[in-house]
């Protein structure tokens, strides 16, 4: 009987290292949030930007740590919303399933747009959408390379986005002592410590959200968890990568506010083009373009891969219809991707065709769904974990950061309205899951909510062996 567990336990198991893991969650979270939307954090904060990012890589790991200790835990599951469901009921599942699903399907116009732009600097004359077609298609052909492909995809943009933060680090510190570059003129400090927080906390309340969005793709990272060799593995792969990243991050915006001055940032802009416009040394900034549109894709890639596979997840539990459930041989859900596509088909659209304002309004409300839905993998850590008094420290902190950089929203004009369409979102999906709780309520975990702690799920699994083990003694003993 432990020898069939055993066997069945491998085979959910993939082969994948905890470095491995590491590694392409650095490819997964360094996109456009940081690259263009750290523009956004600037101009909310000022020079506290810094701070905001050190704070939020704390509130981030935390959710990843959260995410990491159930995969270990209890490893066969295929997507995080399996664990909403276990530990709250079969609305949990659905609700977190379709909360996730619809905030990528929001972003991923915003991504498309912003690739488009970005290449738009070379291509003054060619239509956006033309760019925004262009990338999509890309995209869904990765996907169709299967995970083999997505993963080396990934592996390779991750090394060539930390290339090129670690060469503008080492290009600043160049440039800044005057070995590169006619003067010292690059160098723009703060007055003081007065100047560093001269938005005051208002402007660091509102900017806290941008520096959240600065580390999505944890999520992805969890979904990708479950081919490690070694379950147990997943938090020291987000120790390695949130820590790698929190650093580069941290001290590549520090450097990008030391070279230009501050009125030259804007938040159509990367912080990192501005930073660089006033070298002589225009292939730099070619350069940098290149590696916002390599960010960009990561980012796109990542979005189509993971939203296929929660829909075929949400599809498995009943919430969606059956056709969703089918995944090829070659491990592509083709049905799932579908649907993706057409959600992303109808996101450019409405990027293209909505007033600028309005659009923006709608992925701010996607970025906010995503926090939402990180919070959920935390709540339901605490709920299926027997947690220690410093993990749950973790777990509350984690989601007040959240909480509170959401609330920011309210005191920004330019965030309020997203804010509100977020939550008029979740009502909807919250609502459904209401009015669909008989359909669930003779289900195995179904809506009325609370399912077992995982250790309790463990021990009675355990005494179901002792009893097996027993009755084996004393069929042997009468023998």
């Amino acid at each position: 009987m432990s020898e069939s567990k055993s066997s069945s336990s491998s085979k959910q198991q993939g082969n994948m290292s905890w470095v491995v893991l590491a590694l392409l969650g650095l490819g997964f979270t360094t996109g456009v949030g940081f690259f263009l939307g750290s523009a956004i954090a600037i101009e909310q904060a000022g020079y506290a930007v810094v701070v905001l990012f050190l704070i939020a890589a704390i509130g981030t790991f935390f959710v990843y740590n959260s995410l990491a200790k159930m995969i270990a835990e209890q490893p066969g599951k295929s997507s995080f919303q399996e664990y909403s469901r276990s530990a709250f009921g079969h609305w949990a599942g659905f609700s977190h399933g379709y909360m996730y699903w619809f905030s990528e399907m929001l972003v991923l116009g915003s991504t498309l747009t912003a690739l488009g732009l970005f290449t738009q600097y070379w291509f003054k004359d060619i239509p956006l959408w033309v760019f925004a077609g262009g990338y999509a298609l890309l995209g869904v052909g990765v996907v169709l390379l299967g995970t083999s492909g997505f993963e080396k995809l990934e592996e390779t943009l991750a090394v060539v986005k930390m290339t090129a933060i670690i060469g503008f680090i080492v290009l600043a510190c160049l440039v800044i002592p005057g070995v590169l570059g006619q003067k010292n003129a690059h160098m723009h400090t703060p007055g003081g410590i007065a100047e560093v927080f001269n938005k005051g906390p208002m402007g660091m309340w509102t900017g806290l959200i941008f520096a959240f969005f600065a580390y999505a793709g944890i999520e992805v990272m969890g979904l990708m968890a479950t081919q490690l060799k070694n379950p147990k593995d997943a938090p020291k792969s987000g120790v390695l990568m949130l820590s790698i990243v929190s650093v580069l991050y941290v001290v590549s915006l520090s450097f990008a506010l030391v070279l230009a001055h501050f009125k030259d940032f804007n938040v159509n802009e990367s912080p990192f083009i501005s930073a660089l416009k006033d070298l002589e040394y225009q292939t730099i900034v070619h350069v940098f373009n290149a590696v916002l549109i390599a960010a960009g894709f990561s980012s796109l890639v990542c979005s189509l891969f993971s939203t296929s596979k929660v829909m075929v997840t949400i599809a498995k539990d009943g919430d969606a219809p059956k056709i969703f459930t089918k995944v090829s041989k070659r491990k592509i859900p083709y049905p799932s991707l579908a649907l993706t596509v057409f959600g992303m088909t109808l996101s450019v659209v409405a990027a293209l065709l909505l007033p600028k304002s309005v659009f923006e309004y709608i992925t701010t409300a996607g970025g906010l769904m995503l926090v939402f839905s990180w919070m959920f993998m935390v709540v339901s850590a605490y709920k299926l974990l027997k947690m220690t008094t410093w993990g749950k420290i973790q777990a509350f902190t984690a989601c007040a950061l959240i909480l509170i950089a959401a609330v920011g929203t309210l005191f920004d004009e330019k965030s309020r309205p997203g804010f509100f369409i977020s939550l008029l979102i979740l009502a909807s999906i919250f609502g459904v899951a209401f009015f669909m709780r008989n359909k669930w309520k003779n289900k195995p975990g179904g809506g009325g909510g609370g399912g077992k702690k995982l250790q309790e799920e463990q021990e009675s699994e355990e005494q179901h062996l002792n009893r097996l083990r027993r009755k084996l003694t004393n069929q042997k003993s009468r023998a």
